[in-house]
């Protein structure tokens, strides 16, 4: 069993929670391909860095030789995954979430290899379900089980509401790992009560009950929350090299430490110099998803355009003023942050960078925060010290 368990360890590393390792080494012991399973709801095209955690964790699965089971939610995105959330999520329509389910596989694959894994949409057995069928499967759960759960009882405390729909959820995650004899589900911390509902479902159902391994949240740019691309805080897997490499160049040192360790699996020598070895992560990100060549090429570009100061040759993104665009310097860098970034910023996060003395036109230090910018005018318009648009 020894050499199981120490397999076991090796798969288990770098997760936040496993239930339960021991049922893993058994599960492992009978020599056979386990079947790992993911569920996603493609609520948006976009696969950023936050959700690589997980697939990374996948991938591992395969390269030990197992097989993963990524099953598309074109059922349950329709209704939302309440993890988490203080409010009832916008539902979709069907069109919407195959659209983006198509782009969800494409990027996903960046990551996962084709000939060991398989995907499935859970609606090729949820919309057959009938409404007998629902209320048999509604009575192996309770509410109080339910109401568990630290976001629904957070808005009953808050007066907010919970749709009955939403407590279908769960249940349906659940139903998802008994079609498909799920040995492992994996997830994020924000998933440990939906898995272990599969867990006592397939219990009922005389099956072996699934493993469950929940993954670290990861920290959007702002080191605040988690990466989310409504908040804009996030790094797609779809960007360019230069946009993926300059967004990482903006987190901050204490950050890096932990995007070291989630998204690269080592910890941060003590002794690295911070720039040197956020450029190096950045880099090395960078890499996995564009090649070599196109990771070395952002980051000359960047050392170009900062550390160089030569902001007039570099290959900047352009923003385009038109004539109702507003020209006051807040409402510019606000726009280019969000339009040329996908990066959130307040006025209140503009006025700072200004008064800070970070924001340049044309290599010149604006410090007034009414300045207007010439609306016929062309050049670089530098945001801070990592990010700078080329205005036309």
């Amino acid at each position: 069993m020894n050499h199981f368990s120490a397999e076991a360890d090796r798969l288990i590393e770098g997760c936040d929670r496993i239930v339960s390792r021991e049922q893993l080494i058994e599960k492992l012991a009978e020599k056979r391909p386990l079947r790992i399973k993911l569920g996603v709801d493609p609520t948006s095209p976009d696969i950023h860095l936050g959700h690589s955690v997980v697939l990374d964790k996948m991938r591992q699965f395969q390269d030990a030789g197992h097989e993963v089971i990524l099953i598309i939610g074109n059922f349950t995105a329709m209704i939302g995954d309440p993890s988490g959330r203080s409010a009832t999520r916008p539902q979709l329509t069907h069109e919407e979430v195959m659209e983006n389910a198509r782009t969800y596989q494409e990027q996903a694959f960046k990551i996962l290899l084709h000939e060991r894994a398989k995907v499935i949409c859970n609606g090729d057995w949820l919309a057959k379900m009938t409404y007998s069928d629902v209320i048999r499967l509604n009575s192996r759960v309770t509410l109080q089980q339910m109401l568990q759960r630290d976001d629904f009882r957070n808005r009953l405390d808050k007066s907010l509401p919970i749709h009955v729909h939403e407590i279908q959820y769960p249940i349906m995650q659940g139903w998802d790992s008994v079609k498909i004899e799920s040995d492992l589900e994996l997830g994020g911390t924000d998933q440990l009560f939906n898995n272990l509902v599969g867990r006592e479902l397939q219990k009922e159902e005389g099956q072996s009950p699934q493993c469950v391994m929940t993954m670290p949240i990861l920290e959007g740019l702002d080191g605040k929350q988690k990466m989310s691309k409504s908040l804009g805080n996030y790094v797609a897997l779809n960007e360019t090299a230069t946009s993926m490499f300059g967004k990482l160049m903006s987190i901050s040192d204490e950050l890096m430490a932990r995007y070291y360790r989630i998204l690269l699996r080592e910890e941060l020598s003590a002794d690295a110099h911070p720039m040197e070895a956020k450029k190096a992560l950045a880099q090395r990100i960078a890499e996995r998803y564009h090649g070599v060549a196109a990771a070395r090429q952002a980051r000359e570009d960047f050392e170009t355009r900062f550390a160089k100061r030569d902001l007039d040759s570099a290959d900047l993104p352009t923003f385009q003023i038109l004539a109702d665009t507003p020209t006051d310097i807040i409402s510019l860098i606000v726009s280019a942050f969000e339009k040329c970034f996908h990066i959130a910023k307040s006025r209140s996060d503009a006025r700072r960078l200004v008064v800070g003395g970070s924001v340049q036109w044309r290599g010149e230090k604006i410090s007034d925060p009414k300045a207007e910018l010439p609306r016929d005018e062309c050049g670089v318009l530098k945001l801070d010290k990592t990010h700078a648009v080329r205005i036309s």
